[in-house]
């Protein structure tokens, strides 16, 4: 995979699945345009990484449900390497577990732009800037497949919007050949697990997977490269999944 002189934009970078696809994307020889909401420091030190190994990287602060800072980070893209060929959207959250009964309008709002209305803003802004041959890879999850865990109904739905979208874009952006793929990550080792779920249900959903394990951040990111990669040149408006085995779809 090679993507010398292609510039991607990477949201959520600054930690975990994102951090990886960044320093994948670098590594691949992307110039890579990091955008993080509070992870500083993951994103600081992997410009610096990126840099020191004679690559190229900047790091921009910005909340991807604000528009104002969705619409800065394409331009800042775009003044500072010319144009935008990959935009992959890792922004995305759980905020708190909340049955129907338990949740208000408010959360089911705040889930629901942070997933999905925030992935729509991403590509508004970057699709201009975007020439022939380009790619958008989105997040879902396995959530969006089987409705997630106990308390997760509104990321889940948050979730299988973004899966439907995938597929809208595919169709739409086709003829301009801009490829959309989506990933499907099952139990990943990241921060999301670690604080929301409990660690006896992470053991019994790991020993449930045929790999009998969770996955790791890294093993996300080289399939994430992949589909944004020309490798994957005759693939378009598919959700992959990436969970182990433990759904198969």
């Amino acid at each position: 995979m090679n993507f010398a002189g292609k510039t991607a934009v990477v949201t959520g970078g600054g930690r975990d699945i994102g951090r990886s696809c960044v320093m994948a994307l670098a590594a691949a020889g992307a110039n890579v345009v990091i955008n993080y909401h509070s992870s500083s420091e993951g994103a600081d030190s992997a410009v610096a990484e990126i840099t020191a190994a004679g690559g190229n990287a900047i790091a921009l602060q910005g909340d991807m449900t604000n528009p104002a800072d969705v619409t800065a980070l394409a331009a800042k893209a775009v003044e500072t390497y010319g144009a935008i060929d990959t935009l992959m959207h890792v922004t995305g959250g759980l905020v708190a577990r909340k049955t129907t009964d338990e949740m208000t309008l408010e959360h089911w709002n705040t889930v629901m732009t942070l997933n999905t209305t925030s992935l729509f803003m991403a590509v508004k802004a970057c699709l201009p800037h975007m020439a022939d041959g380009s790619s958008i890879v989105t997040f879902a999850s396995q959530a969006g497949r089987d409705g997630g865990g106990g308390g997760s109904s509104v990321y889940a739905a948050s979730k299988g919007a973004v899966m439907t979208y995938t597929r809208a874009l595919a169709k739409e952006l086709g003829p301009r050949n801009i490829r959309v793929n989506s990933l499907c990550p099952g139990m990943i080792d990241t921060d999301f697990h670690n604080i929301f779920t409990k660690d006896a249900i992470r053991e019994f959903v790991a020993n449930a997977t045929p790999l009998k394990r969770e996955g790791n951040p890294d093993e996300v990111a080289k399939l994430a490269v992949f589909l944004a990669s020309d490798d994957a040149s005759f693939m378009t408006g598919n959700n992959v999944d990436v969970n182990g085995g433990l759904l198969f779809s």
